[in-house]
């Protein structure tokens, strides 16, 4: 049976933006393992019943359904041990603090930079329930909440930790990309799908690492659609 991976879609069928899932196509490729991609939009939560789970990374490999980015992470690691993603004891706990500083540090600051494109990079059938939700978790409307002058500080203070690590490595997993790598990246894809604003200076060494990122599995990232691709998006 084929590998599935239920992958969110936006404007377009080929729009695929979202960071959890762009953790997951890294990690097969990092494997060398062939999936089918689903596109999945936010408002079809019965597509996923199955799974028991109403968002989006889910990973279907035979018999086994696998929810949410890390834990599929996990999964690919113990299904298939060659190239290891995340590795044990001190390695796995490097993975799992990127993967918080992701979540908690840098999408936030990208979020308040890019919220606006990337409600026009939605399906239009999702954008009432994705301003619904997120307006409720933020307490503000979307256009208050959209500040990219704060954004970009935000952001630029929330890399500094990067960029000491990669003034040292090319990668955060040492001399090629692994579990950390991908964990953080999948903010930088996400971000590149849906918008076109400049979130590192090209002097940057996160902005050299962030092009590295593109151009590995035969240009994985950098073939990816993005928003700008598409004829009318922003009209």
């Amino acid at each position: 049976m084929a590998r599935i991976l239920y992958d969110l879609r936006g404007i377009d069928e080929g729009l695929r933006f979202s960071p959890y899932c762009w953790r997951v196509k890294y990690a097969l490729a990092h494997k060398g393992l062939d999936v089918e991609t689903r596109p999945w939009r936010f408002t079809d939560k019965e597509a996923l019943a199955f799974a028991g789970h109403d968002k989006v990374p889910v990973l279907v490999d035979g018999d086994e359904v696998v929810t949410e980015s890390y834990d599929i992470l996990r999964y690919l690691d113990r299904a298939y041990p060659e190239a290891p993603l995340l590795g044990e004891g001190v390695a796995e706990a490097r993975a799992r603090f990127f993967k918080h500083y992701a979540e908690r540090s840098l999408a936030p600051a990208m979020m308040r930079t890019i919220i606006m494109d990337l409600l026009n990079a939605i399906h239009p059938g999702d954008r009432d329930y994705f301003r619904e939700t997120r307006e409720k978790r933020f307490g503000r409307a979307l256009e208050e909440f959209h500040s990219p002058a704060k954004g970009l500080a935000q952001l630029d203070a929330a890399l500094e930790p990067l960029r000491g690590h990669l003034q040292e490595s090319d990668y955060l997993d040492g001399d090629a990309p692994a579990a950390a790598d991908y964990l953080v990246f999948g903010s930088f894809m996400w971000a590149r799908c849906v918008s076109s604003a400049d979130l590192v200076s090209n002097a940057d060494p996160v902005y050299a690492w962030v092009e590295r990122m593109l151009d590995q599995h035969g240009g994985l990232g950098r073939r990816a659609m993005r928003v700008t691709d598409i004829e009318g998006a922003y009209r």
